[in-house]
């Protein structure tokens, strides 16, 4: 029998890229179906950081090319599942395949729906002026300030807030949530840093 020749470094690297999107859906499945606690944000930073590495990588050969750009488009259209999941479960909507979890509520009290005025960032979360949380937060924010009567942010500015406070609190390990409320009849933004709950 002969010995099959040792897999090239391109090929290792794409099995082992391969095998880490595949563990990330499985655990978003777990999360969704409330089989985990909190989302596997760590295990999507480490898939993001592998797909930048390889995107940022000269790949010569076509095929490897090809092979890549295929992964890549699909870990793409799973993280676009994915936000739109996590839309629905910010929202209160329910989500295909999975279940709502009845959340721990004193005796006597009735559980809160999610508060529509609060949004919520992730630390590893990638900003862009399409990403949905930050239209999300621009949308209420302006609905906000029409119904008190001010004049709308500038969304430009807004992003560059958001960002900056992301960032701020990325450093610490921490997620963060924008608040939006109403104090001496004027619309307020307050970022609050958060760990795994609000």
């Amino acid at each position: 029998m002969v010995a099959k020749p040792p897999k090239s470094e391109f090929e290792r690297e794409m099995a082992y890229l391969e095998s880490e999107i595949r563990r990330l859906e499985a655990e978003f499945n777990m999360f969704f179906a409330g089989r985990l606690p909190r989302p596997p944000w760590e295990t999507r930073a480490k898939v993001d950081a592998l797909v930048k590495k390889h995107d940022r990588s000269a790949i010569r050969n076509t095929a490897d090319r090809f092979r890549f750009e295929s992964m890549q488009n699909r870990y793409q259209k799973f993280l676009e599942l994915w936000e739109r999941q996590m839309t629905n479960r910010e929202l209160g909507r329910p989500i295909p395949g999975g279940r709502r979890v009845a959340a721990t509520v004193p005796k006597g009290e009735q559980a809160r729906p999610p508060d529509p005025n609060v949004i919520r960032f992730q630390r590893d979360q990638e900003l862009t002026p399409d990403s949905a949380p930050v239209q999300r937060l621009y949308e209420r924010l302006a609905a906000a300030k029409q119904q008190a009567g001010e004049p709308p942010l500038a969304f430009d500015r807004l992003a560059a807030v958001v960002k900056a406070q992301v960032e701020k609190f990325a450093a610490e390990g921490r997620d963060v949530a924008f608040r939006i409320t109403m104090a001496d009849g004027k619309v307020r933004l307050t970022a609050k840093p958060i760990d795994d709950e609000l």
